[in-house]
């Protein structure tokens, strides 16, 4: 009886929370605003499918566990945003909120003087996701835009199933790490970034699918606790880095690559993880500077060099250097197949950098004659490969 009782309690209680929630629908930035000032956790706002521009609106909402605030569309896919952006088209600044199933196509993304051109920014924000969303065909109007941002003290944000496609001379996704602040633990999965084109801006950078982190010389070191895992990445040929990694303690795991002209790339930071991780076709597997990266069970196919451990111009966790020569990292477990190079010990040596950087920002020599050094390979599989693994460290 008394179980019957409580059972019977907790339905009650579970059905007036459910008719606590309301849903609002908006179909213009008026609209949602008011909703945005009275949504309570649990609530939903619902945008009317359509096409829409003009839209910059910064969202507070504060939700809580179990009980998100979200943000969707009527019908996944078809509320449609376009146009030129100036300021981040949502931002997102507090807890326990939600954006589902909107689409971004054709948008022109702009730096102008206060501010600049974002699809979705997750400002400092706490458990907030970004999910089903499309980002498909915009255009970066100036290098180093990303569509979508984390920035911040943020934490524990993640974007998941969402689809990157045709966009042009853009940076996919970043997340933002500077001297005050590193967005942790942010989780990236399930997304597809697909058909992305070499960018048109100088020396080819700036069209990085995922990039964490922006400064590996001086903030290489910033831990940001980033997991990359079960995306795929095909025919992404922004720039030679298909994957950027500037920070540390990250981890790429399960990830799928096909064709892309580019690499998963240590550009910088320490201690990250990459496994299980399936790289066929295209320019080159993973390229490593930096310190304790442990690279295991991570297949390669069709490539001309799946593994190389570069040189650099100092090493280890306290020298300055443009590049940390790789040092300390496991690479065990991996299965190589029909490459030209299966591991390349010591790519760019004697690399000149000279007039290339800025020597005063970043104190670094400039040459790369910092061999890999300290790096343990151990019950890898290379078949089908003409040089198994190439010394180049003298």
């Amino acid at each position: 009886m008394v179980k019957n009782l409580i059972a019977l309690a907790c339905c009650l209680l579970c059905l007036f929370t459910a008719a606590e929630a309301k849903v609002y629908k908006v179909s213009n930035p008026d609209e949602f605003k008011k909703a945005v000032a009275v949504a309570v956790p649990g609530d939903e706002i619902v945008i009317v499918d359509g096409h829409y521009s003009g839209w910059e609106l910064t969202v507070p909402t504060m939700g809580t566990v179990g009980k998100a605030i979200v943000i969707k569309a009527e019908t996944a896919g078809k509320v449609v945003f376009s146009g030129d952006v100036n300021k981040p088209v949502f931002q997102l600044t507090g807890s326990f909120t939600e954006i589902s199933g909107l689409a971004f196509e054709g948008c022109n993304l702009f730096k102008v003087p206060g501010g600049t051109g974002i699809l979705i920014e997750l400002k400092a924000t706490k458990y907030c996701r970004i999910t089903d969303c499309t980002f498909s065909k915009n255009t970066a109007k100036n290098q180093f835009m990303p569509i979508v941002v984390i920035s911040g003290k943020a934490e524990h944000n993640r974007v998941d199933h969402c689809n990157f496609i045709g966009n042009i001379d853009n940076q996919e996704l970043q997340v933002k790490i500077v001297s005050e602040s590193v967005p942790l633990y942010t989780l990236i999965d399930h997304n597809v970034f697909k058909d992305k084109d070499k960018v048109s801006w100088k020396v080819f950078n700036g069209g990085e699918c995922v990039q964490i982190g922006q400064d590996p010389v001086l903030l290489g070191t910033k831990t940001a606790g980033s997991i990359v895992r079960d995306n795929r990445f095909v025919r992404c040929n922004g720039e030679a880095e298909v994957i950027s990694n500037k920070s540390s303690g990250n981890s790429y795991i399960n990830n799928y690559f096909e064709d892309c002209v580019g690499e998963l790339v240590m550009r910088g930071g320490h201690d990250c993880l990459i496994d299980s991780n399936i790289i066929k076709g295209g320019t080159g597997g993973i390229r490593v500077n930096g310190t304790h990266h442990t690279i295991t069970n991570n297949t390669f196919s069709g490539l001309p060099v799946a593994i190389r451990l570069m040189y650099g111009m100092a090493k280890g966790k306290t020298e300055i250097g443009f590049y940390i020569a790789a040092s300390d990292c496991l690479i065990k477990n991996n299965r190589i197949g029909n490459t030209t190079t299966g591991i390349l010990i010591g790519d760019s040596k004697n690399a000149d950098w000279t007039g290339k950087f800025d020597t005063a920002r970043y104190p670094s020599p400039t040459i790369q004659s910092v061999a890999p050094f300290d790096n343990l390979l151990v019950d890898n599989v290379i078949r089908d490969t003409k040089v198994p693994v190439k010394h180049n460290e003298n």
